[in-house]
């Protein structure tokens, strides 16, 4: 729960609302209904779908949302599995109450044990949660195949082009574009060389 719980906050962090409960949406589902895990993400999922309708202006889903979300966190203690919740459940509860009066800049960060994570405070593992959720269209396979040929490099403790790239792809923004099309090239010619050797033994 470690890596999918800290991606989701640090692209929350970085302004991502929507895009944030991607990173928590499949573990959630795996988790039985009703413990204190399962209340933790459903009302993070809900709170950053507030955030978001407060961006589209869509205040009556933002206050039903604000209400949903509160119950699911009410019982939880002020930091659960490291995430701060006392300002969460505060402005939800703003929310529940004068909606036009916010804006998602009104929403607090998401504080993971005492910090604001950062795109640059994920280490691998969470970091491949938050590309996957990063990638878009047709950047999503170069991505996957990234993500695993770094995972490669990882386990044999080296520090390689995949991992770099990767690294590059969710840190650096304003970079991205590039950073994708590289990480796209190196998987289609990797990707080649292993069509051509397992054409060998056809």
């Amino acid at each position: 729960m470690r890596d999918p719980l800290r991606a989701g906050v640090a692209i929350y962090n970085e302004g991502r609302y929507h895009a944030a409960h991607d990173a928590w949406e499949d573990h959630w589902l795996d988790l039985s209904r009703g413990t204190d895990d399962e209340r933790l993400l459903h009302g993070l999922i809900q709170f950053t779908a507030v955030v978001h309708h407060l961006d589209d202006g869509n205040y009556s889903g933002a206050t039903g949302l604000a209400e949903s979300a509160a119950a699911y966190l009410a019982d939880l203690p002020a930091a659960y599995r490291g995430v701060e919740l006392d300002a969460v459940r505060s402005f939800l509860g703003r929310v529940a109450t004068a909606p036009r009066e916010l804006t998602p800049d009104d929403a607090p960060p998401l504080v993971y044990e005492g910090r604001r994570l950062t795109y640059d405070d994920l280490d691998f593992e969470a970091t491949a949660v938050a590309a996957r959720v990063l990638a878009e269209g047709d950047d999503e396979h170069a991505v996957e195949a990234g993500v695993e040929y770094a995972r490669e490099e990882v386990a044999a403790d080296e520090s390689g082009t995949y991992t770099g790239l990767v690294f590059a792809f969710v840190r650096e923004r304003d970079r991205r574009p590039i950073v994708t099309t590289r990480l796209g090239e190196h998987v289609q010619r990797r990707e080649h060389r292993e069509s051509d050797v397992n054409g060998l033994f056809e």
